[in-house]
């Protein structure tokens, strides 16, 4: 074989040799990318933590993936409605009143920047609608809504109550509803055009943790300060019956998906009450802890989470059994919680 021979199969195998390699990264670059899109596709919980930070857990092996910062004081996260971020809400604490949302990146598990809402004060309850998120000021009797896309607050509206706490809103997002702790009232807020018609219901002694039943027809409102619900009918906006359920200070409540069961997180027995819907009355309490707070119920209905805030984990409760199902330590001081539907 000639010199020139050899160089030429020299130089087919050096490119045959780049070739393989450029084949192998790609591929390798492919499988990254495949495995990331996986893994964004699972279903993640959210848990805020009252030391400031969120929490992203992988519901599957109750592994908590990363977290990221949030201001000082939060207390509720809630996922926006494409999954891609997580806002929190920074109360404050004592008597240095909170006035920021973080926003964060929960692919990437970190801040991306802390939204002043100035001269708004004490931002707590979140709800995500229409790729954007309200939530309640509670030091300033409103609500207001961030817009992520343009990061900054575009709208806000003052409710005239005290302690506005919670928000939700209606499947069609024409109602907007708050709980009021200091004026132990709910308010109901209906579009009309680009007006909002407010209407104010009295409950009872400081009513916080709400939820609306899953037909769409009732608003249930837990009583902190005399140990009742009151059931609200939203189309005759009034309360239509009002019943004991033995909380000591109740914080949070929660229809299960098909609505037969009402969730009741105890903040004095660490208690969670479980009530049958249909009969107003206790089926059991379960004790989680020295105290509980924030609740979610997974979309098909099999668990429920807890947050368990002074002994630092959040309780797994299966709801078919009606018993502990295990604990998950998320950081210090766990509260409110979020839920991310996996693709």
């Amino acid at each position: 074989m000639t010199a020139g021979g050899v160089l030429n199969v020299s130089h087919y195998w050096m490119e045959r040799r780049c070739r393989v390699n450029r084949i192998l990264v790609l591929a390798a670059g492919s499988l990254l990318i495949f495995a990331w899109s996986a893994a964004a596709q699972k279903p993640t919980l959210l848990v805020l933590n009252k030391e400031g930070s969120v929490a992203m857990v992988d519901p599957a092996t109750e592994k908590v993936l990363g977290r990221a910062p949030t201001g000082e004081g939060p207390h509720e996260v809630v996922a926006t409605t494409d999954g891609k971020l997580a806002v929190a809400s920074n109360y404050g604490s004592g008597q240095m009143p909170g006035h920021t949302l973080s926003v964060i990146d929960i692919a990437g598990r970190k801040e991306l920047h802390r939204v002043d809402i100035a001269p708004l004060t004490r931002p707590h309850g979140l709800f995500a609608a229409d790729g954007k998120v309200y939530f309640t000021a509670e030091g300033s009797q409103a609500i207001g809504r961030y817009d992520p896309a343009a990061n900054r607050v575009d709208w806000q509206l003052s409710t005239g109550q005290d302690g506005t706490h919670m928000v939700a809103m209606s499947k069609d997002h024409n109602l907007i509803f708050t709980s009021n702790i200091g004026s132990g009232s709910i308010s109901i807020f209906e579009r009309q055009g680009t007006d909002w018609h407010a209407t104010v219901v009295p409950v009872g002694r400081g009513a916080e943790g709400f939820d609306l039943s899953p037909d769409g027809k009732e608003l249930w409102a837990a009583n902190a300060g005399d140990g009742t619900v009151s059931i609200i009918d939203i189309a005759a906006r009034k309360v239509v019956q009002t019943f004991p359920v033995g909380a000591k200070r109740s914080n949070r409540l929660k229809f299960t998906p098909d609505g037969r069961r009402v969730l009741i997180s105890d903040l004095t027995t660490g208690d969670l009450i479980v009530i049958d819907a249909a009969a107003r009355k206790e089926m059991k309490r379960v004790n989680l802890g020295r105290s509980v707070a924030g609740i979610l119920v997974t979309p098909d209905g099999a668990r429920a989470y807890v947050a368990a805030t002074p002994d630092n984990y959040v309780a797994v409760v299966n709801l078919k059994t009606l018993q502990p199902a295990g604990r998950i330590s998320t950081g210090d001081g766990p509260d409110g919680m979020d839920w991310i539907a996996g693709h």
